[in-house]
C-alpha cells in the first residue's frame, strides 16, 4: 500500500458564534485538510489549524510546507509511519501543523487497512467515554453566565472559561460568578491564552481563590517559565502550560521548574497522533494533569484524532476539548456527537469519520492551490 497522492485542501468554515480569547477572535475557521490516496484506492483524511500566535502556522504557510514534503513522500509505504515521521523532519524543520495533518491522515489509511479504529493502533484502551470540555468565552459577561447555565443544564461536568480578554479584577468577578452557577462537583478551568502579565495573572489567582476553579491555564507568555513558576507558587489553584507545550522537554522543563502541574496537548503542537499519545505517557511518569484539546473550529476529522488519543493516554484527568461542535458546519454530515456532556470513542475503522468531498469543495479557499 503506497502513497500516490497527497491533497492539501484549505477551507473557511463558518463558526456558530465568535469565540473571543486573548489576543484573538476566532470568527471562522481557517483549516488544511489533507487528503492522501494509496495506489489500492484507500483515501485517508487529517486536518490541523492555522495558529500563527501558537505554531507559526497559516493556512497558505502550511498547504506550501505540504507541498513541500509530498515529493519526499509518494510512492512510501503508508503503514510506514514513524518512517514517514522521519522523512518529513528531514525534509523541513518544524512546521508541526502539516506534519500533524498528514501524520493523522496516515493514521486513518491504516486504521482502514487493517479494519481496525485508531486507537487500536495506538495501544490498549483505558477508557471509552470521555468527558468534554464546555468552552465558555463569547466576550459578553451576561452572554457568558447564560452560557454556563445552558451547558450545565445539558449535562456538561467539565468547562473552560476564557480569560485574558479584560482586566484581571473583572475576568476574575466573571469567572466566580461562573463558577457559581455551575456549582460543586464541576471540573472548572480557566484560559488566558497568555493574556496577563505575571502581576496580572497573581492578582488573578488571589481573586479566584476559593470560587472551585480548578486549574488556570497559560496565565503569561509560553516562554516565560519564570512567570508561570511565579503564577504557580501565588496560590492553590494547579497551573496548566498550553501554548509553552511544543515538544516532550517542554514538558519536562515545566515540570522541574515547577511552572505547571498539567499540560495542555494539541496534535499540532507536537506534530500529531503519536506525538502526543508519547506526551500523554510522559505526563503519567511525572504525574501531570493532561488536557487533550483541539484548536478553536477544527472539524471532525481533527477532533476524532484527540478522541482516539483520549482513548489510550493514561490520564486526562483535566478532560477533552472537542472543538467540533462550535462550527455552523462540518466537512462531514455526521458530525462527532456530544452527548450530556461525554463523547463515546469511536470504534469504525480509522479515524471513523466520513469526509463529504463535496462539503469540503464548498468550504474550500484559494490557498489550497
Amino acid at each position: 500500500m503506497q502513497i500516490k497522492s497527497i491533497a492539501p485542501i484549505a477551507v473557511r468554515l463558518p463558526m456558530i458564534k465568535p469565540l473571543i480569547m486573548a489576543g484573538e477572535e476566532v470568527r471562522q475557521a481557517d483549516n488544511v485538510l489533507v487528503r492522501i490516496e494509496t495506489d489500492t484506492g484507500l483515501v485517508g483524511w487529517g486536518e490541523a489549524a492555522s495558529a500563527p500566535t501558537m505554531t507559526g502556522e497559516t493556512v497558505e504557510s502550511m498547504v506550501a510546507a505540504m507541498h513541500h514534503m509530498t515529493s519526499s513522500l509518494i510512492g512510501r509505504d503508508a503503514a510506514d509511519i514513524a518512517g514517514a515521521l522521519t522523512t518529513m523532519d528531514g525534509r523541513m524543520y518544524g512546521n508541526h501543523g502539516a506534519k500533524a495533518a498528514i501524520e493523522i491522515a496516515l493514521h486513518d489509511l491504516l486504521g482502514k487497512a487493517m479494519n481496525q479504529p485508531v486507537h487500536v493502533l495506538l495501544g490498549a484502551q483505558i477508557r471509552n467515554r470521555i468527558a468534554i470540555l464546555g468552552v465558555i468565552g463569547g466576550g459578553d459577561y451576561d452572554g457568558d453566565l447564560k452560557d454556563a447555565a445552558k451547558k450545565k443544564a445539558d449535562g456538561f461536568t467539565a468547562f473552560k472559561i476564557k480569560v485574558g480578554i479584560d482586566t484581571p479584577d473583572k475576568d476574575a468577578a466573571r469567572t466566580r460568578e461562573i463558577c457559581r452557577i455551575l456549582g460543586a462537583g464541576s471540573l472548572i478551568s480557566a484560559d488566558a491564552n497568555q493574556g496577563f502579565s505575571t502581576d496580572g495573572a497573581v492578582a488573578f489567582v488571589q481573586a479566584v481563590a476559593g470560587s472551585g476553579l480548578d486549574f488556570f491555564e497559560q496565565p503569561v507568555s509560553a516562554d516565560d517559565l519564570a512567570g508561570m513558576a511565579t503564577v504557580a507558587a501565588a496560590g492553590d489553584i494547579a497551573i496548566g502550560a498550553d501554548e509553552g507545550i511544543h515538544s516532550l522537554r517542554d514538558i519536562q522543563s515545566h515540570h522541574d521548574r515547577k511552572a505547571a502541574r498539567g499540560v495542555s496537548l494539541k496534535a499540532i503542537k507536537l506534530g500529531g497522533i503519536r506525538g502526543v499519545v508519547d506526551a500523554g505517557r510522559l505526563c503519567g511518569r511525572l504525574g501531570m494533569s493532561v488536557n487533550v484539546s483541539c484548536k478553536t473550529g477544527e472539524s471532525s476529522i481533527a477532533c476524532a484524532a484527540a478522541l482516539h488519543i483520549a482513548a489510550v493516554i493514561p490520564n486526562i484527568s483535566w478532560g477533552l476539548t472537542l472543538t467540533n461542535g462550535a462550527l455552523g458546519q462540518d466537512v462531514t454530515a455526521h458530525p462527532i456527537r456530544i452527548d450530556r456532556g461525554f463523547a463515546d470513542t469511536l470504534d469504525r475503522p480509522g479515524l471513523g469519520v466520513e469526509v463529504d468531498e463535496d462539503r469540503v469543495q464548498r468550504h474550500r479557499l484559494p490557498a489550497s492551490t
